[in-house]
C-alpha cells in the first residue's frame, strides 16, 4: 500500500531537499505536486485540500524557511500532517465492558468480512488472552455459515451454528446468551452483506445491533475500492453508530486513497488493516507508524513486535551463537531464514517495514518477492542432507536433479547457489570482531537523509 504515493512524496522532498535554501515560491511548486500525488492516490478532495494547507502552512513559517537542515524540517512537518489525516493516535479495540463484549462486523458483499472475522478473532485470543465465540449471522450465503465455521476450527476459536432458515436476530440472542454459559470474554458477530447500501440491510443490521448492543461496530471495507470505500463508511454511518473501520486487502491497494480518505470524511478511526490472505496478515492501524512507512522511514516498531511474536526465540538463539562462533552458514541455515522470514508476513511486508527500503533498485524489488523466496525453499527443499550441509558439492549433475526434482530450471538453482554465496559471505563477517557494527553502518547508508530519528 501507498508505494506510488510514497515514492512521489519522496521525490517532492527530496528535489527541496537539494536546494539551498526553502522560499515559499518553491514550497508552493512542491505543493502542487503534493496535491497531483494525493489525486492520483485517489483521496478524497477534501481530505487533500486540508493536508495540502497544513503542511504549507508549516512550512513557510520561519521554523523551516530559516533551517540549517530544510529537507529534514519538512519530512517531520509532511509525516505530522499525514498523521493528523489518518486520525492521529492508535484507536484501540475497547472491550471494557461486562462480558461477553460483542463487536458487530458490518460491511458491504465481498468485502472480506468473514476471513476478517476470523483475522481479527485470532488477534484478540493470542494478543489479548481473551476466550472468543464467532457466530454468523449470514442467512442468506450459507457458504458463509461454513467458512467461518471451518476458520474457527483453524484458529481454535469457539464457534455457534446458525442455519439459513433462521432468523438473524435469534441468532446473535441464543450466541450471546451461550457465550454468558460458556464465560465467553468476547463474541465476534459476522453479518450479511449487499451488493450496496439499501433500506433492507439498513434494517436488518439495526434490529441486529439492538438486539446485541455491541461496544464495537466494525465497518469492514476493500480498501482496493478508493475513496468509494470512505464514502461507503459514510453513508453507513449515517445509519449505523459505527465505532472504527477494518480495510481489508491492503496489499493489493498500491494508492492507498481509502485509508488517507476515512478519518477526514467520516471521523472514525481505521482499527485495523488486513495485509494479505494469510490468518494471521492482519494488523492494528498506527498512523504514525504507517506515515513512516509512507515516507520510506521504515517501521522497525512494528517489525519488531512481530518478531518477538513470530520468530522462534530459542531457534533464533541457538542460531545466533552458531554465527558468533564463526560456525559455517550452510543452506539449511538458509531454509530456516526464509521460513522465518515468510513468517513475517513474507518479504513484500519486511520490505514495507524497513528503513530506505524504497531506495532499492527497481530489479532488486523485482526479484524480492514472495513466489521468488517459494521458488527457493523449493530448490533447496529437493537437495539431500549432505548437499545441504556441503553446497560446493553441487555440480553439474546435481543441479539439473534439483532443478527438475523443485519443477525449475538448473539457472534458478545457480542463482540460488549464489545468493547463497553471498549471504554466506555476510554471515562471516557478521562473525567476526565489529561486523555487526559495519553491517548496520551500511544499512543506515541506505536511509534517507536525516533518518528515522529525524522523524521525531
Amino acid at each position: 500500500m501507498f508505494t506510488n504515493l510514497g515514492q512521489r512524496l519522496n521525490q517532492t522532498i527530496k528535489g527541496l531537499s537539494g536546494r539551498g535554501r526553502l522560499t515559499e515560491e518553491n514550497i508552493k511548486d512542491a505543493m502542487r505536486e503534493v496535491r497531483i500525488a494525493l489525486l492520483e492516490a485517489d483521496v478524497a478532495l477534501p481530505v487533500v485540500k486540508q493536508f495540502v494547507e497544513d503542511v504549507r502552512e508549516q512550512a513557510v513559517g520561519e521554523k523551516v524557511l530559516g533551517s540549517l537542515t530544510p529537507g529534514q524540517a519538512l519530512i517531520k512537518i509532511v509525516s505530522d500532517a499525514l498523521v493528523k489525516i489518518m486520525g492521529e493516535a492508535y484507536a484501540e479495540l475497547d472491550l471494557k465492558t461486562t462480558p461477553p463484549a460483542v463487536i458487530l462486523m458490518a460491511g458491504l458483499q465481498g468485502s472480506g468480512k468473514t476471513t476478517t472475522t476470523a483475522k481479527l478473532a485470532k488477534l484478540i485470543k493470542t494478543r489479548l488472552n481473551k476466550k472468543v465465540l464467532v457466530t454468523s449471522a449470514d442467512v442468506y450465503r450459507p457458504a458463509a455459515i461454513k467458512q467461518l465455521e471451518t476458520l474457527a476450527q483453524q484458529i481454535e476459536v469457539d464457534f455457534f451454528p446458525s442455519e439459513a432458515k433462521q432468523k438473524p436476530v435469534k441468532i446473535v440472542k441464543k450466541a450471546i446468551e451461550h457465550a454468558k454459559k460458556q464465560f465467553v470474554d468476547v463474541v465476534i458477530v459476522d453479518t450479511a452483506g449487499r451488493l450496496h447500501v439499501d433500506d433492507e440491510m439498513m434494517t436488518e443490521i439495526k434490529s441486529i445491533h439492538a438486539a446485541s448492543n455491541p461496544i464495537e461496530t466494525l465497518f469492514v471495507v476493500d480498501s482496493m475500492t478508493g475513496q468509494d470505500a470512505a464514502n461507503t463508511a459514510k453513508a453507513f454511518d449515517e445509519a449505523l453508530p459505527l465505532t472504527g473501520v477494518v480495510l481489508t486487502k491492503t496489499d493489493g491497494d498500491a494508492k492507498g486513497g481509502a485509508a488517507l480518505s476515512v478519518w477526514g470524511l467520516i471521523g472514525k478511526p481505521i482499527k485495523f488493516i488486513g495485509v494479505g490472505e494469510k490468518i494471521d496478515a492482519f494488523e492494528p492501524f498506527h498512523p504514525d507508524r504507517i506515515a513512516s512507512r509512507i515516507l520510506d522511514m521504515g517501521d522497525i516498531v512494528s517489525l519488531a513486535e512481530e518478531v518477538e511474536r513470530k520468530i522462534d526465540q530459542k531457534k533464533a538463539e541457538k542460531f545466533a551463537k552458531k554465527i558468533k562462533k564463526g560456525k559455517g552458514f550452510d543452506l539449511e541455515d538458509f531454509l530456516d531464514q526464509l521460513e522465518q522470514m515468510g513468517s513475517l508476513g513474507g518479504i513484500g511486508s519486511l520490505l514495507s517495514k524497513l528503513p530506505g527500503a524504497g531506495n532499492l533498485p527497481q530489479a532488486i524489488k523485482g526479484q524480492m518477492n514472495d513466489k521468488s523466496f517459494l521458488k527457493m525453499k523449493a530448490i533447496i527443499q529437493s537437495m539431500t542432507a549432505k548437499e545441504r550441509c556441503f553446497p560446493a558439492v553441487i555440480k553439474g549433475s546435481r543441479k539439473r536433479r534439483i532443478a527438475a526434482g523443485s519443477g525449475n530450471e538448473v539457472q534458478d538453482v545457480n542463482r540460488l547457489l549464489k545468493q547463497f554465496t553471498q549471504m554466506q559471505k555476510m554471515m562471516k563477517k557478521m562473525s567476526k570482531k565489529g561486523g555487526m557494527k559495519e553491517m548496520m553502518r551500511q544499512m543506515q547508508g541506505m536511509m534517507p537523509p536525516g533518518g528515522a530519528s529525524q522523524m521525531f
